[in-house]
């Protein structure tokens, strides 16, 4: 895939975050007095590879997401676009990638609750799809050493552990996801399966999907706790840019 090859994100939007508690969905919750989800598109507007950013928004709040994007500073350079999603986020990702223009050859598929990813995560996964891989996910080591349980029958009841995988060949995942946009698509159609990410549906054609680098502020922002340490990494960068 060539160096000229066009970028677009699309960035599925439309779940209410039950995690986080009660009120707005989670993609509209302030971050530092900004929404997380402006936070998410102006991380993936950051990259100078990325052409097009499509919001997938939830089906009756288009229009209020529409008027946040109006409502809010982004780079000139870069075109952006809501959709209407479905009830899953397969069918929200779907909906992004129907509303694709032609030309388009690396889609990026990021998670609107990582608000944080720096650019340099995003540019990495885009230069590791150029360079022929169809399915590409940014990822860490764990930190924590991780048991397979035996999931119990009532939450919060004792769980036998089954074992203990080893840590050298684990990774937790990030977003973005990249893709080669023929690959993603022939997996939506294809996949039919309740899947967490897009990677895995790539997965399922038998295609390879290879690691890079993910960054320890790529972090998914689902309990509040996640919030307290979004806010301080924000205030981090403020005093460090002075932005």
């Amino acid at each position: 895939m060539s160096s000229e090859s066009r970028t677009a994100v699309v960035i599925p939007a439309a779940g209410r975050g039950v995690r986080l508690g009660p009120g707005a969905p989670k993609a509209l919750r302030a971050l530092n007095g900004t929404p997380m989800l402006i936070h998410a598109v102006r991380a993936m507007a950051a990259s100078r590879a990325v052409s097009l950013v499509v919001i997938v928004a939830p089906p009756e709040g288009a229009a209020e997401v529409k008027t946040l994007l109006d409502d809010h500073a982004l780079p000139e350079r870069t075109d952006f676009l809501v959709v209407p999603g479905g009830e899953s986020r397969q069918e929200s990702v779907r909906a992004g990638l129907d509303a694709l223009p032609p030309g388009i050859d690396i889609v990026l598929v990021h998670d609107a609750a990582r608000p944080l990813v720096p650019v340099d995560t995003v540019d990495g996964v885009i230069e590791a799809v150029r360079d022929g891989a169809p399915a590409v996910v940014p990822a860490l080591p764990p930190a924590d050493t991780v048991k397979q349980v035996e999931p119990a029958a009532v939450p919060g009841e004792p769980e036998p552990v089954v074992a203990t995988p080893e840590r050298a060949r684990l990774r937790a995942v990030q977003t973005p996801q990249g893709f080669d946009r023929a690959t993603l698509v022939r997996a939506h159609e294809s996949v039919t399966d309740d899947v967490t990410d897009d990677a895995s549906m790539v997965e399922q054609l038998g295609l390879p999907v290879v690691v890079v680098p993910g960054h320890e502020e790529a972090f998914k922002v689902t309990r509040p706790l996640d919030l307290l340490l979004a806010e301080a990494v924000l205030a981090r960068r403020r005093a460090n840019d002075g932005f």
